[in-house]
């Protein structure tokens, strides 16, 4: 079911993977600019019809289509699936092997469960953005790669690849209730045992991996960008060192967490005496870990990225290539998406449905490109 960024993005993974995924539309307004079809990248590799689901022609026909499916998405607030007599237990008497994924903010339960929101939201509540950026300012916002993509669509198509291998083995469907507000505080399990062993201090801007410990910072260069150092282990503190020359210095010890803030000024000093280029000139490759910060235009022009085919270019539009990669089962190229309309009849007929079912849809108003 077509929403917002999460259960597309989830959708998205699997398609990349090989799955073969339908995406049910609502007709467009009249008098709406279509998107560019190569620039929806989020409903790549998958193909889409439009339904009036307030006609019941058309709602017989998801039907249908749910009977033939493995899985279902949706990311409507809880009930309204329901409401349109496609809620999971209906679903799942005509369908008992259906994996019924529902994508939500708050989840299923809870007082909170009606309650509108977004990703900043998610992320506040489970305790994901408090730990973010300095002491002496508000979090700042991660995008929304935390809590729509991270906490939700990931592990979305986690749950149900989990829930289609169990269907395997005992024949039944379920409900994976999949709400950004758990995954994300899963994301936050390694901070929370460094809580539970006395090492994460309950604040902003004094822990390593916020920016406290200067060998694990970001820094600004002569020309105005940034880079980052993340030089953790001894080993490769000291060939930071080397590479900023400043191995033969009398410097604060590295784990000496009262002359933190001398070390990060002498080599916020040192990292601003150079540019970028030159940094990366220098750095680059070498144990200093150490890597540019690159805008989304920079980065599939990284000579690294670029050698692996980290993004690919799919009818003139740049975007990163399916992943994780798979030895001997590569995904195939993304193909670009096909909005609703330009092959209504080969989308219907993959699910099992043929021409009579499209003039039946088209006579009652309930079928239409979006």
């Amino acid at each position: 079911m077509a929403g917002l960024a999460p259960g597309p993005f989830a959708a998205m993974m699997l398609a990349d993977m090989g799955a073969q995924v339908l995406c049910i539309e609502r007709p467009a307004p009249p008098g709406q600019a279509p998107v560019k079809p190569a620039a929806n990248i989020l409903f790549r590799n998958r193909r889409s019809i439009a339904l009036d689901l307030k006609k019941p022609e058309a709602v017989d026909t998801l039907r249908q289509l749910i009977d033939g499916a493995d899985a279902l998405i949706e990311g409507f607030r809880p009930g309204v699936m329901e409401r349109l007599g496609l809620g999971p237990d209906t679903c799942l008497a005509r369908n008992p092997r259906l994996v019924y994924g529902r994508m939500t903010g708050w989840g299923q339960s809870g007082p909170m469960a009606q309650a509108a929101g977004h990703d900043a939201n998610y992320i506040a509540l489970a305790g994901a953005l408090h730990p973010l950026g300095t002491a002496d300012a508000p979090p700042p916002l991660p995008l929304n790669l935390v809590g729509d993509f991270g906490g939700g669509g990931m592990y979305l198509a986690f749950g149900i690849v989990c829930a289609l291998l169990e269907a395997r083995q005992s024949g039944k469907g379920q409900v994976v209730d999949a709400a950004m507000v758990d995954g994300t505080a899963s994301l936050t399990t390694y901070l929370h045992a460094n809580r539970a062993k006395g090492r994460w201090r309950d604040a902003r801007g004094q822990n390593v991996l916020d920016g406290a410990a200067p060998w694990y910072h970001v820094y600004e260069t002569a020309d105005g960008h940034y880079v980052t150092v993340a030089a953790a282990e001894p080993q490769f503190y000291a060939e930071l060192l080397r590479r900023l020359g400043l191995d033969g210095e009398d410097l604060p010890a590295q784990h000496d967490r009262t002359g933190w803030p001398r070390l990060q000024a002498r080599f916020a000093e040192v990292f601003r005496g150079r540019t970028r280029a030159q940094w990366c000139e220098a750095m680059e490759g070498s144990d200093a870990c150490f890597a540019p910060v690159l805008s989304l235009a920079e980065a599939p022009e990284h000579p690294h990225l670029k050698a692996r085919g980290t993004f690919v270019t799919v009818d003139g539009v740049v975007q990163p290539a399916p992943a994780p990669r798979f030895s001997r089962t590569p995904a195939d190229e993304p193909k670009a998406w096909v909005p609703p309309g330009a092959d209504d009849a080969a989308a219907l007929a993959d699910w099992g449905l043929g021409a009579p079912e499209l003039q039946r849809l088209q006579a009652a108003g309930a079928f239409g490109a979006a």
